[in-house]
């Protein structure tokens, strides 16, 4: 709700008003209060935890302004949840990110808003058009307010090399990466850093952290390796407790994130928060007026992808 209210904002337009309550079983009941006949609607979830209660909030409002006759739905997902869940990597296991791609077709959207996947070829699972956003340019605007000496940018993983390199490409800098063996889904064991980060401030950036575990144990590792200052950029910042307890006691300096998920304070922890209330608004208008996107994925003359 306060992403959606700052989208509004920012585009002149009141929140369109609807009713969502839960029976006393925990079923979801949705009313559309205002007309939507012929209209161009958006509706703004972040599938962020609890995660299946959110899903069906969305596809219960989905279904009710298709049954209300608007012409076009967009479902704004700024956290595409079950992202992770991509491949199968193991014998009988489900592909949930597809599955939630089914849903939100049946359901009846006729196309997704969407911001930093885990896995971009999440955007093919779909038979509906996918606009996919990216938060670097909003973190880019923070970062070239600071002045950095002997900055290097470090993906955590080989998996965030891509994103990585175009953090690099951007703010003009060196590229390193931490070689990780995850040893279960909640730890993590860096082996090796590829990369000269000796005496320099690093910039770790990621798309998603929840335990925190591989942003902290590469810190650890980058720490030992002799790096001065270590920030973490992350686009989707859920965090656990176990995740905050790691953040609180790790090498991170400072965390910089954005909005696309809600979450309480976190004390301990220097978090800033960046809104992407603008860079959403922005692309819903041109949607809207059927006019270009592309242009918001540049930042600083570089594509983001």
């Amino acid at each position: 709700m306060p992403l959606a209210k700052a989208i509004t904002e920012y585009m002149g337009i009141p929140l369109g008003k609807s009713t969502v309550s839960t029976f006393p079983d925990g079923e979801t009941y949705v009313k559309i209060d205002e007309n939507v006949r012929g209209e161009d609607t958006f509706v703004v979830q972040s599938t962020c935890p609890p995660t299946n209660h959110h899903l069906m909030e969305l596809f219960i409002m989905i279904d009710a302004l298709r049954r209300s006759s608007a012409s076009q739905i967009t479902a704004v997902l700024p956290f595409y949840g079950y992202a992770r869940q991509d491949r199968k990597d193991q014998p009988r296991v489900p592909i949930t990110a597809k599955l939630v791609a089914n849903l939100l077709v049946a359901s009846g959207a006729s196309r997704v808003l969407t911001m930093d996947l885990h896995a971009q070829q999440i955007q093919g699972f779909f038979d509906i058009p996918v606009d996919h956003l990216y938060a670097a340019p909003v973190m880019y605007e923070y970062l070239k307010t600071k002045s950095f000496s002997n900055l290097v940018v470090v993906s955590p993983d080989v998996g965030g090399i891509k994103m990585a390199h175009a953090y690099a490409q951007v703010l003009n800098c060196d590229l390193a990466i931490v070689a990780k063996r995850r040893k279960s889904p909640t730890e993590v064991e860096a082996m090796s850093v590829i990369g000269e980060i000796e005496g320099k401030t690093v910039l770790l950036v990621d798309d998603l952290t929840e335990t925190a575990g591989t942003l902290t144990t590469a810190a650890k590792t980058l720490k030992q390796r002799g790096a001065s200052e270590i920030l973490a950029c992350v686009s989707h910042t859920l965090l656990n407790d176990t995740g905050i307890e790691r953040l609180r006691n790790s090498d991170i300096d400072e965390l910089i994130t954005t909005d696309t998920v809600q979450r309480s304070a976190v004390e301990g922890v220097k978090v800033t928060t960046l809104s992407v209330a603008a860079l959403l608004g922005e692309a819903i208008k041109r949607i809207n007026s059927n006019s270009s996107v592309t242009s918001l994925f540049r930042m600083n003359g570089g594509m983001t992808s």
